[in-house]
């Protein structure tokens, strides 16, 4: 089951900002304020040594929450990512960052992974010109994403997100006005800035 509780609380769980929150709300600032404070009534106690285990748990844990997976798609993707031959965590990566809510967010048409994937779940979003309503769905390369209508593109929050903000996109999309993209294949780099994929391949690997 997809998580559903507080998102300040996972990031604080996980001393790290995972994108859960849109950038420049009170929500984003009171989270970066508190993010070395654990949540719960012992959160400002120092944080416990970690075992090997808990330090691979709390990596896999990292890269769910950040692309709002559940546990049976996690398991899923990287059963699929092994029996390939090669880098596990590099297919792994590439799996996740070809998930049609990822690269709505990757290309900047909304500030959060939740907000893309509310997009696509209710008919925003088009893959080729044909609306796709699944999150999951893996976009392929040469693939064109665009907002299934012009009014989609006037919704509040994604017309003051798309006006302020400007997104740094990876190598492998190329954006231009409402349309993205995919050129290439997805690496890795982006998600090892924030989780050790190590760890998390060692976790499923017990």
């Amino acid at each position: 089951m997809r998580y559903t509780g507080p998102k300040n609380r996972i990031a604080r769980r996980e001393n790290m900002d995972l994108g859960l929150k849109t950038p420049g709300t009170n929500a984003h600032a009171s989270l970066l304020k508190k993010i070395n404070v654990l949540p719960g009534q012992h959160g400002t106690k120092s944080r416990r040594k970690k075992s090997e285990h808990n330090r691979q748990l709390r990596e896999k844990q990292k890269l769910r929450f950040s692309f709002g997976v559940t546990e049976s798609q996690m398991k899923r993707y990287f059963e699929v990512a092994s029996r390939k031959r090669g880098n596990t965590a590099v297919f792994l990566s590439e799996i996740l960052e070809r998930r049609l809510d990822n690269v709505v967010y990757r290309m900047g048409f909304a500030p959060t992974r939740a907000a893309s994937r509310q997009l696509v779940n209710h008919g925003h979003i088009a893959v080729n010109g044909k609306i796709v309503k699944v999150a999951s769905y893996e976009v392929n390369e040469k693939d064109t994403i665009t907002f299934a209508d012009a009014e989609t593109k006037k919704i509040p929050y994604i017309e003051a997100y798309m006006m302020q903000n400007e997104v740094i996109l990876p190598e492998w999309i190329e954006v231009k006005k409402d349309s993205g993209t995919l050129t290439g294949i997805p690496d890795s780099s982006l998600i090892e800035k924030q989780v050790n994929l190590r760890l998390v391949i060692e976790f499923y690997s017990r």
